[in-house]
């Protein structure tokens, strides 16, 4: 059947509704700061064909739900659970994910499902938040469960619901979280069952197939059409992973592009490290790799003719034909071994999108954003003024990186719409003090274009607690492209003494003080070819210091001090000459890593690192 175009639109904008209606629900029911104020969750919407049809943020799968439960044995009002990695088919990367399943029905048949997950507080394991940093093994990181049908016909299974807030640390806040999300859930498959019985399932499926048509061609012919044909290698790596002694951990990525081939790219990694001891391993290499092709493919969009026009493309199951994945054999980073643990997984999946960016950057010339790192978990624990267990636990955005057009955002978050929590939500609720929330000055690597700025954040502790880390890019920098430069890494201190960043259960004692100082993104260009009056700009608004501004792009400042809002006196001595030595002296495209870095040199990196 033929989809009216009309009716297209008017169906891609009742999903996109729907989605938001569901998340809107799950964050002003839940419990927890991390799902309601946070707001790491995620909402998506997939046809029977098990094909995700939103494109607004990556979600879960709902193949593990089919695979264990026939689609034509579900019944209106079930609602389905699992946060089991290794049995999600690689849409769930550690256990505190837990996501909500619920099928769609019209006139007495599922046609589509409406899904949620999202990262919740505590389900057991060795240390509070479920996130233990020296776990060896699956079993020490909480509580695993597999595809199971939570909810029957609308009534929930209050066994499985006992044993899993029975199992957690924060039961309260567990049971409340899960109401939300099936509740939301239920509502927003009844919204998308509507849609159905006002136009009839032949038209809407047509509409659906539509949708991921034109995200299929859109990308084929405006994004990778721009990848010149060829192989590409590019690789970075994990620094430890809690359990041995700092090391590199690779991943590398061989691109191919082949715009004849039915899927022009294709995606190797062959030459990924072997797993980890620690719990940085991510079960990456199930339903082909479906998971990891929506979680890369958004990196695609940097390619758009325009900034407004990478903004319009969504990342739909439509992305998924024009890449193909080959996965080296089980046991390594991305191909763990069960029971590997994965519970800082995000060390992996984090830098991949960072690979992907670097191999394309080889193969076009530095269109590609800088490197970032914009996300870690630092947190605290104990007990309140009144003797009850608590957890704080946050996830702190970075600056971005750089761009060919324009410099990096400060302090994002690589899930959309995540926050920070908000310092007086805070301080009324736990015992400790928000001293400073800022942006770190110089911590954007310099360029051209500057990488965006990371947080700077201080907690003073009223009560004894223990602080937690889940952190990467402690020790190597994010890279600048094309001559840029690397921007800060991630510290924390407490009262002056550096942590490492994977810490479990670090005492710190009531009156001590926590810098939480978060990465800032690479540059993008040589820092000498930035426009004087940006530098100025950018040491009015306390972004640069005077110091970077002399030292890293050459400006020099002969009034030191100026009033707010005025633009100094400047000279530039980057001279014609000194940007040729430069430009020969780190030839395009160029990844500067902080104190070591990667030249290019006949299609392979060649890495010289500390």
């Amino acid at each position: 059947m033929t989809a009216d175009p009309v009716l297209v639109e008017i169906v891609e904008g009742t999903l996109a509704s729907v989605e938001m209606e569901v998340e809107t629900a799950i964050a002003r029911t839940a419990r927890s700061p991390m799902i309601r104020d946070a707001h790491d969750f995620r909402a998506g919407i997939h046809d029977v064909r098990l094909r995700k049809l939103t494109g607004r943020s990556y979600s879960a799968l709902v193949q593990p739900i089919v695979r264990d439960f026939p689609v034509e044995e579900m019944n209106p009002g079930d609602v389905f659970f699992h946060n089991d990695v290794y049995l999600s088919e690689g849409g769930i990367g550690h256990l505190p994910d837990l996501c909500v399943t619920v099928p769609v029905f019209h006139e007495g048949q599922v046609v589509a499902f409406v899904q949620a997950f999202g990262h919740h507080d505590d389900i057991g394991g060795a240390v509070p938040g479920s996130m233990p940093s020296h776990a060896r093994s699956a079993f020490e990181e909480g509580l695993m469960v597999p595809p199971i049908k939570l909810w029957d016909r609308g009534e929930p299974n209050r066994a499985a619901l006992t044993i899993m807030t029975r199992n957690s640390r924060m039961p309260d806040s567990l049971a409340g979280d899960l109401d939300a999300e099936c509740s939301a859930c239920l509502m927003g498959a009844r919204r998308l069952g509507e849609l159905f019985d006002r136009y009839g399932r032949a038209a809407v499926e047509a509409c659906f197939d539509a949708i991921i048509s034109k995200t299929t061609e859109t990308f084929r012919r405006e994004l990778l059409s721009k990848i010149p044909e060829g192989t590409y290698v590019w690789e970075d790596y994990a620094e430890h992973d809690g359990v041995d002694a700092p090391r590199l951990h690779t991943q590398r990525i061989t691109l191919t592009v082949d715009h004849a081939a039915p899927a022009p790219l294709l995606i190797d990694f062959t030459g990924t490290s072997p797993q980890a001891k620690g719990p940085i391993n991510h079960a990456g290499d199930y339903a082909g790799g479906v998971f990891l092709k929506k979680w890369l493919a958004p990196i695609l969009r940097n390619l758009a003719d325009t900034p407004e026009r990478m903004a319009e493309l969504d990342v739909n199951e439509g992305v998924v034909p024009l890449i193909e994945m080959r996965f080296p054999e089980k046991g390594t980073l991305l191909t763990p071994i069960f029971p590997a643990p994965t519970n800082a997984r995000t060390f992996v999946i984090l830098r991949l999108l960072g690979v992907l960016a670097g191999v394309l950057a080889k193969a076009t010339g530095g269109r590609m954003p800088a490197d970032q790192e914009t996300i870690r978990y630092t947190g605290v624990y104990g007990d309140d003024h009144e003797g009850r267990p608590y957890l704080m636990r946050e996830v702190l955005g970075g600056g971005s990186g750089g761009r060919w057009y324009a410099d990096g955002e400060d302090t994002i978050h690589v899930v959309p719409d995540s926050r920070n929590i908000p310092v007086e939500f805070a301080e009324s609720r736990w015992p400790f003090r928000v001293e400073r929330l800022a942006l770190t000055r110089d911590s954007g690597g310099p360029g051209k274009f500057r990488g965006g700025l990371g947080y700077e954040k201080h907690i003073r502790m009223l009560r004894d607690a223990s602080f937690m880390s889940i952190a990467d890019r402690s020790i190597l920098s994010c890279w600048g492209v094309n001559g840029g430069r690397a921007g800060r890494p991630f510290l924390v201190t407490i009262d002056g003494v550096p942590m490492e960043g994977l810490v479990d259960d670090h005492p710190v004692r009531a009156g001590e003080l926590i810098k939480i100082h978060t990465t800032g993104g690479g540059g993008w260009g040589s820092p000498y070819d930035r426009d004087p009056s940006l530098v100025a700009a950018d040491v009015r608004d306390g972004k640069v210091s005077l110091e970077s501004a002399r030292t890293a792009y050459g400006v020099l400042f002969t009034t030191p001090d100026f009033p707010p809002g005025t633009l100094p006196e400047i000279d530039h001595p980057a001279t014609t000459d000194l940007r040729a030595h430069l430009r020969h002296q780190a030839p395009t495209p160029f990844f500067d890593r902080g104190p070591g870095y990667l030249r290019l040199s006949g299609g392979r990196p060649d890495v010289d690192t500390p």
